[in-house]
């Protein structure tokens, strides 16, 4: 008998068509992935499942019995929780306070009994193996022990269904193996768990079952074993993906970028490289290498950084963004969310952000207008419209709108600090053909990404990086995973 079931669950916003009778089950003990593009309606169906949205019309059942859920709280109480990539904790509250926050367990004086709590939860962290103690501050925990937190939080009302919505977007590879261990602990404890991502290794290592969505419908379910990654591909696209990285070859020129002797105190030492017009640079390495602190220096946000620039063969003084973003150099941040957009500013108002000195003394709409409909048409932006806030938009788009706010600067040089992370198969393939289009036409493009196949695929050299230090060069085409890899973690190849 099916543990979890919906039936013809259906969501509209207005005159926007969320979810449309969608139907699937899950049994005890099994991991379901949910998958589809951003703007699918995975978020949706996780929402009415966990009693955030009320359903338009539909049903959903657990162990055979409907719920109507009104809050959260209610989900939570019938044993339905989630586990968000980016949740609401308290970091200056410990561990055991954030796990039975709101749920204390407390003397018949109404008195929080703050031994109880402190020997449950540790009960509960050793459980599930966690590598800390319950009175540990939250703040001196990683973004993978934290999930744990989460997952222990879960435990306290003895879930039956835990949903992981991009649980490993932020995690290491190590971090990732040691949350699936917890995953496959929670499977043989007989709990319910939905995976939503858009990792098709997790999928097939992990997954018994899968839902495809697409455009708010269910398109495709079944087992894992009986499907395949291509398969997955043309159910969320609808369409035949050829190939999810589509390299062109662009013809190279002149040297647009060169880093001479770049170093910093704690961070980096001894940077130095070059990327041409027309090529795409990738640099890799595991989490701590230092890629991001480079690049993150080279475009002036770190004035503790020595070194020496030139752009397009002028050496240039970089002491702010500011400076990078006249010299044609600019920064597509990891954190999107955080630093690359203002998620309560417009859609309109994020891409002119970058370009306000052309605009002169006055500012007005349409001069935003006619800077931001060609990108925005160019990256096939999916939203109501200019005026609506880029925190309503799905991942995919809020990528695109960041990268339609640097691309109106008309740069030379464009840093991409992991394009891709957590967005859908379709996102990812248009930010690719993206790339190819913007070295077609005389860019020079730095890829920083923590996923091989992307860089492997999609650059032309390939940079290695560990602790701090350029470690190995590589032409892409010349080169094997294990080479890259044995060299990123320092063990011979």
């Amino acid at each position: 008998m099916t543990f979890l079931r919906i039936e013809k669950l259906r969501k509209h916003f207005a005159a926007t068509k969320a979810v449309t009778d969608v139907s699937f089950g899950l049994e005890s003990g099994q991991v379901l992935a949910l998958v589809g593009e951003n703007g699918a309606g995975k978020s949706t169906i996780v929402k009415m499942l966990t009693g955030l949205h009320k359903p338009d019309s539909g049903s959903i059942f657990l162990d055979n019995q409907p719920l109507f859920f009104s809050s959260p709280q209610e989900a939570w109480k019938a044993g339905i929780t989630a586990i968000h990539q980016e949740t609401v904790m308290f970091d200056e509250l410990s561990v055991a306070e954030n796990i039975w926050i709101g749920n204390h367990p407390t003397s018949r004086f109404g008195l929080v009994q703050w031994q109880t709590l402190l020997d449950q939860t540790n009960l509960i962290l050793k459980r599930i193996d966690a590598p800390f103690a319950a009175d540990a501050p939250l703040k001196n925990l990683s973004v993978a022990q934290k999930h744990l937190v989460q997952i222990a939080r879960a435990l306290t009302q003895d879930a039956r269904v835990v949903i992981m919505d991009e649980p490993t977007a932020a995690l290491s590879k190590a971090e990732i193996e040691d949350f699936f261990r917890v995953v496959q602990q929670l499977k043989s404890e007989n709990k319910a768990i939905i995976l939503v991502t858009h990792k098709f290794d997790e999928i097939f290592a992990h997954a018994d079952t899968y839902a495809v969505l697409r455009d708010g419908e269910l398109v495709g379910a079944g087992e894992i074993q009986d499907t395949s990654s291509d398969a997955l591909v043309r159910l969320m696209a609808g369409r035949e993906v050829g190939a999810l990285f589509p390299k062109t070859q662009a013809v190279q020129k002149n040297t647009m970028l060169e880093v001479k002797n770049f170093s910093h105190p704690t961070e980096f030492n001894n940077i130095s490289f070059s990327v041409k017009s027309g090529e795409i640079l990738g640099f890799y390495g595991l989490i701590g290498a230092g890629r991001s602190e480079i690049m993150q220096a080279i475009f002036g946000l770190n004035p503790d950084a020595t070194g020496a620039l030139q752009i397009d063969g002028r050496e240039v003084k970089i002491r702010s963004p500011a400076d990078a973003i006249r010299h044609g150099l600019v920064y597509v941040p990891e954190d999107r969310q955080h630093s690359g957009a203002i998620l309560e500013m417009s859609i309109l108002q994020n891409i002119s952000l970058a370009s306000l000195e052309r605009f002169g003394m006055w500012l007005s709409r349409k001069k935003e207008t006619d800077l931001a409909l060609p990108l925005t048409e160019k990256l096939s932006l999916r939203a109501k419209h200019f005026d609506q806030f880029v925190s309503e938009l799905s991942g995919g788009n809020q990528q695109k709108v960041v990268l339609s706010k640097w691309l109106a600067t008309n740069p030379k040089v464009l840093i991409l600090d992991e394009p891709t992370k957590g967005i859908d198969v379709g996102a990812k393939s248009l930010v690719h053909t993206l790339m190819n289009q913007m070295v077609q036409d005389g860019l020079a493009v730095i890829l920083v990404s923590s996923e091989l196949p992307e860089v492997m695929h999609m650059s032309d050299r390939i940079v290695v990086m560990r602790q701090g230090r350029m470690v190995a060069e590589f032409n892409a085409r010349e080169v094997s995973a294990e080479e890259i890899v044995a060299q990123a973690a320092g063990v011979l190849a």
